[in-house]
């Protein structure tokens, strides 16, 4: 019997569980709230908003505001500075940085040790339940594991209080014995620098017998690209002929998937994507033929979603999980065991089923182009250049995009920076069948194109190889989970890209 037949006897038992999603999701997410609340009744936030009373979603809702990032700050800055029971009990010590608001530079979200237990990694274990569930054939833990990680610092001055990357955060406080089966080191993974820590990774990764890939698409793929032309070879089947899984998230994997499958060839490699942010762990993909990540209501979140529609209304219509309805686009709530409460997480899904609730990340909520009226999306941009690479064989690795709102000539577009690992023979007719594709997905964008009249056709300047890593490099954000905005509804990104082009 080999080790992973062994470990099947710990995963397996939880399949039955998630099962139970399609059938009892109204009374799972109530009891998580119930949890929730009775949780946090004797902190400060539970006795202004009366939680030790609260019986009923109804009542919940009545109680407690919808909150963002700023309507918190004050109170997780207190936490920062070591303050116990506010938004939830004891002290937290840890906090997820992230980008910021329009007020701050970076956001920096609370992890609880409740939360790493009931939620980020109560999500690691399902995805390797599921993994192991759809591939009875897998040797997964008879090998060793990639993992990339981020970095962390202290917090203030409190003992024992840091923050830093979710990634780095996960790594720090897992189970020791995940140091068996995980490579690299724990000291090489923790790196802050993104060069020094890529380049130790291959040298400890390159004679290992690894069989799953964990991490951010596009800094994975720096890492494996990296291998390769240290080691000579030329894809990673050379490498780790018995490599199996790539866990990917943080960033839509549309864009290199062709490069993955370029370096990966071996007809047994699986892909599954997770949705594991800084406040939460939201979603797997549960079936390895449908694209949809399963929602995991079992963990420490309880879930609320805002038609989109309806986002720039004073009382926008909140519905609680059982009163979504397919296809359309919502802003994500989350009331969570770290003491977010009701809070705007920034991300927009769309469900494609409810029996279980099944879901697509269709972008943010702040990550769109809607100068003109054209309301285009990130699932949009996705989708268009997906198209526009499959009919030229192109491929992307990183773009952003932006309106030009009048040029000299009178002219408004849509402009589009985008980075190539493989350009396109005919950049003019990629760029045509990109605008047709956005205008074949989004009704409003093509109403906006119809004759030129809103919208003159899209442009595309090419960026030079490695225009986005050298940006997030001279803002200090380099590997992790940091990443460039793929829309901006302003020109203040793209504008410094095109500087750093040019130069």
């Amino acid at each position: 019997m080999s080790i992973t037949d062994i470990t099947r006897l710990i995963f397996g038992p939880r399949i039955k569980y998630i099962d139970a999603y399609a059938k009892d999701a109204e009374t799972i997410q109530m009891n998580v709230l119930r949890r929730l609340l009775n949780a946090a009744k004797d902190t400060e936030w539970g006795r202004l908003h009366n939680f030790k009373n609260i019986t009923t979603y109804e009542q919940f809702v009545a109680s407690c505001p919808i909150s963002g990032y700023d309507d918190l700050k004050a109170s997780i800055d207190r936490m920062r500075h070591g303050e116990r029971d506010v938004l939830w009990p004891g002290r937290v010590d840890w906090y997820a940085k992230s980008s910021g608001t329009t007020s701050d530079k970076s956001k920096f979200i609370p992890v609880s040790k409740q939360a790493l237990k009931d939620t980020h990694y109560a999500g690691g274990f399902d995805s390797v339940s599921l993994y192991l569930h759809n591939n009875p054939k897998s040797r997964l833990f008879d090998g060793r594991a990639l993992v990339l990680g981020g970095s962390h610092a202290p917090n203030y001055n409190v003992k024992h209080s840091y923050v830093g990357d979710l990634s780095a955060i996960l790594i720090e406080n897992m189970n020791p014995l995940v140091n068996y089966v995980r490579v690299p080191s724990k000291k090489t993974a923790l790196l802050s620098d993104f060069e020094q820590k890529r380049e130790r990774i291959a040298r400890e990764a390159m004679h290992r017998d690894v069989r799953s890939l964990s991490g951010v698409p596009s800094w994975m793929l720096s890492v494996l690209d990296y291998m390769l032309e240290l080691s000579g070879k030329s894809t990673l089947d050379e490498l780790w002929p018995n490599l199996e899984v790539f866990w990917h998230g943080g960033v839509a994997f549309t864009p290199y998937r062709e490069q993955y499958h370029r370096i990966i060839r071996s007809p047994k490699m699986h892909y599954m994507e997770t949705y594991n942010a800084s406040e939460g762990f939201f979603g797997i993909q549960s079936d390895p033929a449908d694209a949809s990540l399963l929602l995991m209501i079992d963990y420490g979140v309880f879930f609320e979603f805002i038609p989109m529609n309806e986002m720039d209304r004073p009382n926008p219509t909140v519905v609680p999980l059982w009163a979504v309805r397919p296809g359309q686009n919502y802003a994500m709530v989350i009331s969570t065991s770290s003491g977010l409460w009701r809070y705007l997480i920034g991300d927009t899904v769309r469900f494609t089923q409810t029996s279980p609730y099944k879901f697509v990340i269709s972008g943010r909520t702040k990550c769109f182009i809607n100068a003109f009226g054209e309301e285009l999306i990130m699932d949009n941009a996705e989708q268009g250049l997906a198209r526009a690479c499959a009919a030229t064989g192109a491929e992307v690795l990183e773009y952003t995009a932006a309106p030009v709102f009048m040029d000299e000539e009178g002219h408004c577009r849509h402009q589009w920076l985008i980075e190539f690992s493989k350009e396109p023979a005919d950049m003019d007719a990629f760029a045509e069948l990109l605008d047709k594709s956005l205008q074949d997905i989004n009704s409003d964008y093509e109403a906006k194109r119809f004759k030129n009249i809103t919208l003159q056709p899209l442009e595309i300047i090419t960026a030079r190889r490695g225009l986005f890593n050298d940006w997030l490099k001279s803002r200090g954000k380099l590997g992790g989970q940091h990443k460039v905005p793929r829309l901006g509804n302003d020109r203040d990104i793209i504008e410094q890209l095109i500087k750093m082009n040019c130069e």
